[in-house]
């Protein structure tokens, strides 16, 4: 069984990626968005499900904007256009639930500079199997 304290484990890790856990069908994922950052405009083939632990930020899905903090849970429908953003003097921590998996298991990225250049090269994709 997998168990995780997950604020906590989300608050520790200063990443702006890290997977924690890869199923079949979902991916668990913690995410620290630095002050001024973002994780930049996106659209991807799966469901997403982002809760932020701490900070605050703009949330932009679809075309919709709105103020997103502790607490506040936001779905990203497959096929939306969606970006966040830190609004706030503190990181912006947030764990995020894909289904489908949308990283390579185990990823860590330090920055979105890293994550980015990693997804360009192709060396970020979801398992196969």
């Amino acid at each position: 069984m997998e168990h995780f304290t997950i604020a906590t484990v989300a608050e520790q890790s200063a990443d702006f990626r890290r997977v924690l856990w890869t199923g079949e069908h979902t991916q668990l994922v913690i995410m620290t968005i630095p002050v001024g950052g973002e994780i930049g405009e996106e659209v991807h083939d799966v469901d997403q499900i982002l809760t932020f632990v701490s900070g605050t930020g703009k949330a932009k899905v679809g075309g919709q904007e709105k103020n997103v903090a502790q607490g506040d849970l936001v779905v990203v429908p497959a096929g939306k256009k969606h970006n966040f953003l830190n609004t706030g003097v503190n990181p912006l921590v947030l764990y995020t639930v894909y289904g489908p998996p949308e990283h390579a298991d185990k990823a860590v990225h330090t920055t979105k500079e890293e994550a980015d250049r990693l997804e360009e090269e192709g060396k970020d994709e979801p398992p196969t199997e």
